[in-house]
């Protein structure tokens, strides 16, 4: 219309391939917020994906940049290879808490640490979503899962692994931060995150790192509404925030 400004358009770095996710997951805007950042960044002709095992695993449907897919737990060795072998690339990841925090923990602790110029994306619904909703290292105290019909009982299956908060130590991070999208301020706020994120790798400060609270309604027996409203729950267990940034180092 005549004298109106285009304020949304669609991601050029996005495909018009539907979504498979199931209704009131949160996979969905996390791929446009990460697309959007790609393409604030102008990031697409050089941007290279690392899908995991997991709900995600087709994530290369989705986007118009190069995306290869990685063993179960193997996302950020194969992306500290392509970042190696072409410096110039934008590498990330894109796993969930069973494949960034448990088969893959090892990968993980060890890229960060060695602070590879990577960017890492790890979406924590507390469950293993794919494969029917089994128990994951974030699990709550007390969550009921199929491997824990009665709840998660610390004495017997441990505490959550706050994984934002271990990789914050570790001098090779540079941006490490756990946001949520349940919220429109939130998701602002996991926008900015996911920004910051890249720009540690494109600056070569070193290892990017953001984790996002992800509602799962199917596994989680919720409905859509309700499940993003537990999200305030798993915010009690996960603080939300910016755990570490090169720009405080700085001043």
């Amino acid at each position: 219309m005549p004298g109106s400004k285009v304020k949304f358009t669609f991601p050029r770095v996005l495909t018009a391939r539907p979504f498979h996710y199931c209704p009131g997951c949160h996979h969905g805007i996390v791929h446009r917020l990460l697309a959007e950042v790609l393409e604030a960044l102008d990031l697409r002709e050089r941007a290279y994906g690392v899908a995991s095992i997991g709900c995600a695993c087709f994530l290369y449907y989705y986007y118009d940049i190069d995306i290869c897919e990685a063993p179960h737990g193997r996302a950020c060795a194969a992306a500290t290879g392509a970042k190696r072998a072409r410096p110039e690339l934008a590498v990330f990841t894109y796993q969930g808490d069973g494949d960034f925090a448990a088969i893959g923990l090892n990968e993980s602790l060890q890229a960060a640490a060695r602070g590879e110029r990577i960017t890492a994306i790890m979406i924590n619904n507390t469950v293993y979503g794919m494969t029917g909703g089994q128990l994951s290292p974030t699990t709550l105290p007390g969550q009921k899962t199929t491997t824990t019909p009665q709840g998660r009982d610390p004495r017997v299956y441990g505490y959550p692994l706050k994984v934002a908060e271990i990789l914050a130590q570790f001098p090779g991070v540079a941006y490490c931060a756990r946001v949520a999208v349940n919220t429109p301020k939130r998701v602002l706020e996991a926008r900015q995150a996911l920004y910051q994120a890249f720009l540690a790798q494109l600056e070569d400060r070193g290892f990017g790192y953001v984790e996002v609270l992800s509602a799962c309604p199917v596994n989680w027996k919720l409905d859509p509404v309700s499940a993003a409203r537990k999200i305030d729950e798993l915010a009690e267990t996960f603080p939300l925030g910016v755990f570490r940034t090169w720009k405080d180092e700085k001043s």
